[in-house]
């Protein structure tokens, strides 16, 4: 029977903006119209120890409360967690993995331990680098999510982003992140070519 909603699975290190990823993209799903939860597993975690995030999308109410174990989609923030963590565990066989790393995927597909998933990277370090002065993937890893997997529109990324964090940080933040999640958008790979 299939699952009434979508579920993501985000691996990263702490430090990296997975919780806000995971929370951040349930927000905007609602926004939407949809239903949604987003929330990390935490633990004795400390900066760059390996975190794991979740959110849930679907049209009807989600009343599901666990950690995901059957996800459609992985979010890795981290490739290095590619050599500790199987983050194909418990996908389907059609699922989709994004990565962060500046490898194609056909390299990092050698990494992992299912070959029948649709795997897309782009570099969001690099982006957020050149973007933000920092290496905080989450902006455009979730311009990426919106390119390969539509759970949310880029717009809606992009406007959530203005109004949740323009009076936080300030316009030059704001801007380096719509900025990042925009290339990340653009420049998000896939063993195929994308369409657009």
């Amino acid at each position: 029977m299939k699952k009434p909603y979508i579920e993501i699975r985000w691996h990263a290190r702490g430090g990296q903006g997975a919780k806000t990823a995971a929370t951040l993209v349930a927000e905007m799903a609602i926004t939407e119209g949809k239903y949604s939860q987003g929330f990390p597993e935490y633990g004795p975690e400390r900066m760059g120890a390996p975190i794991r995030g979740y959110t849930r999308i679907g049209d009807s109410p989600v009343t599901v409360h666990c950690a995901v174990y059957e996800p459609e989609i992985v979010v890795v923030l981290d490739e290095s967690l590619l050599e500790t963590i199987d983050v194909c565990e418990g996908m389907t066989g059609d699922g989709i993995i994004i990565v962060n790393t500046a490898h194609s995927p056909e390299v990092i597909r050698q990494n992992l331990s299912r070959k029948d998933v649709n795997l897309y990277t782009v570099d969001a370090t690099r982006i957020s680098i050149e973007e933000l002065g920092r290496p905080i993937p989450n902006a455009p890893m979730m311009g990426a999510l919106a390119r390969v997997a539509g759970v949310v529109k880029v717009e809606t990324i992009k406007a959530s982003m203005k109004k949740k964090f323009q009076k936080k940080f300030g316009d030059k933040v704001v801007q380096g992140n719509l900025r990042a999640i925009e290339r990340a958008y653009e420049e998000v790979r896939s063993e195929t070519a994308l369409t657009p």
